[in-house]
């Protein structure tokens, strides 16, 4: 049974230009920097003016990111309530710490339901237009929770988010009512791969994940195509089927396509998504508490799946195709063994020495697929593995190409967004520990730099072209709540994928 798709409920969001201590609503945001000594002028004339300077000097609102002060009747004796939220220090607020301080306000105020909330927009020049935006698509995100199965809601989108940009910044109006569209469709695109990967496994085999896959896709005009087991198997994609083995449920091969460039013959952006659906470990176990967020093992095909969704409503003139191999690695009497010789598309053959390292295996199928469609460049995201999280921490993601254009091309989009990833090595070396006495690769090899050693086997299945790989088992989940991050699914690079479409990365 298909899990029911979760309701959109649409937040009306209007700019408005006035006055911010005259907006007549429930909650007034206002943020404000940790280097600012006194309120933003706004609110020099109002009767709350005197309270917060003095909390200013005592340190009780020190303007950190993160940090968020309730503070009532400040407007006046019959004005709302003020959130007032710390933006850390001005010359650091870029685009990340804009939409974190978005998710905090959706996160604050989202816990009941409320008619209207206005959003100040922080006074900060020329950038004003892409910082409202991050911070919108941050309210989005906040107000939209992980509780899929809860039978009440935790969080609750507002009646109306009303953007004030105060007199004086008129000039900057347009530009922000012109970002707003975009910053909606992909807000509710990370809420999408969020949803996605907080889906109970059951509830989202490669069968079902396909359909619902298809329904986001079509509802986007994004033309699908879907293969079923019979022709995953016509095609010869070994790994996809050597991993799906060991499961009752049989594999999906998705693949999605945005032509909206003036030439739909001309070479497009592949993106491939990892789409392990729930990751057992196979006959390679993984103990008990690590099987815990396996649901999130297919984060890399959720967040490609948002990311067209997007690309496809903002009508981006760019052609696109995503790749998305979905599988459970299960213990079934047919799971592949060690020392099992699988046959991936290309042709190469790979020795089996761990069925717990079944994400590459799924993506060199769809890595040679997709390589062999003659695209401009090939972007790949997988939870791959634990070493990355090692190396770069719970909230970075490794980089790994074989081009350094491309290379550059992925780190500038994610820098552009506020989005932390970090290039690894992949020299020639990490290549040595994969050869096997009886096929042309292990796929494993030696227990010191696992990330380089996974990237470099995904690399015999590009065909040479240019191609990133990001590796993010450590942003794609949280462990925990935070005041800008709900546990659970995180929706993380979405931002990064619309933006380098934008960018302009396909000729």
């Amino acid at each position: 049974m298909l899990w029911p798709r979760k309701e959109r409920v649409s937040m009306k969001i209007r700019i408005v230009s006035e006055d911010p201590a005259q907006l007549e609503v429930g909650w007034l945001v206002v943020g404000m920097f940790e280097d600012q000594p006194d309120p933003p002028s706004w609110l020099s004339e109002t009767p709350g003016a005197d309270t917060i300077r003095r909390l200013i000097a005592s340190r009780d609102l020190s303007g950190g990111l993160g940090e968020a002060s309730a503070l009532h009747a400040m407007l006046g004796p019959s004005s709302g309530s003020m959130l007032v939220v710390g933006l850390g220090p001005s010359d650091r607020f870029g685009m990340g710490e804009a939409f974190d301080s978005g998710v905090l306000v959706g996160k604050r105020l989202g816990g009941r339901s409320r008619e209207s909330v206005g959003l100040v927009v922080p006074e900060v020049g020329a950038r004003a237009p892409e910082l409202a935006s991050a911070m919108l698509q941050g309210v989005l995100v906040g107000t939209s929770g992980p509780g899929l199965a809860k039978s009440e809601p935790a969080r609750f989108p507002f009646q109306e988010l009303r953007v004030c940009v105060p007199p004086g910044s008129s000039s900057e109006l347009g530009q922000i009512e012109q970002t707003l569209g975009r910053a909606e469709i992909l807000g509710r695109a990370i809420n999408l791969a969020r949803e996605l990967v907080n889906l109970p496994p059951g509830r989202k085999t490669p069968s079902l994940l396909a359909d619902r896959i298809r329904t986001e896709a079509g509802l986007a005009d994004l033309t699908v195509t879907i293969w079923d087991q019979d022709r995953i198997r016509r095609e010869r994609f070994g790994g996809l089927l050597g991993v799906s083995a060991g499961s009752d449920e049989p594999p999906a091969f998705v693949i999605l396509d945005w032509l909206g460039a003036a030439d739909p013959q001309a070479p497009a952006l592949a993106l491939v998504g990892k789409g392990i659906t729930f990751d057992s470990g196979g006959l390679s176990l993984k103990p008990s508490a690590s099987m815990e967020d396996m649901k999130a093992d297919m984060s890399g095909a959720a967040i490609v799946t948002a990311a067209m969704t997007a690309i496809a409503r903002l009508e981006l003139p760019v052609n696109v195709r995503a790749f998305l191999p979905l599988a459970e690695n299960m213990t079934g009497g047919r799971a592949m063994k060690l020392g099992d010789v699988l046959t991936m598309r290309n042709g190469k053959t790979v020795e089996v020495m761990n069925t717990d390292a079944e994400g590459r295996l799924i993506l060199a199928d769809a890595l040679s697929y997709a390589a062999e469609q003659a695209p401009s460049r090939i972007i790949d995201l997988a939870t791959l593995t634990g070493s990355c999280m090692v190396a770069l921490g719970p909230k970075v993601a490794g980089l790994f190409s074989n081009d350094e254009t491309t290379a550059q091309a992925v780190q500038s989009a994610a820098e552009a967004v506020g989005e932390r990833l970090w290039p690894l090595p992949m020299d020639v070396d990490f290549r040595e520990s994969l050869k096997s006495p009886v096929a042309d690769l292990k796929n494993v090899g030696s227990k010191w730099g696992g990330a380089s050693i996974a990237g470099k086997f995904l690399e015999e299945f590009v065909a040479g072209r240019p191609w990133a790989h990001l590796d993010i088992a450590g942003p794609a989940w949280a462990d925990s709540d935070s005041s800008t991050r709900d546990a659970g699914g995180t929706g993380c690079f979405v931002r990064t994928l619309v933006r380098l479409a934008e960018e302009g990365v396909t000729p």
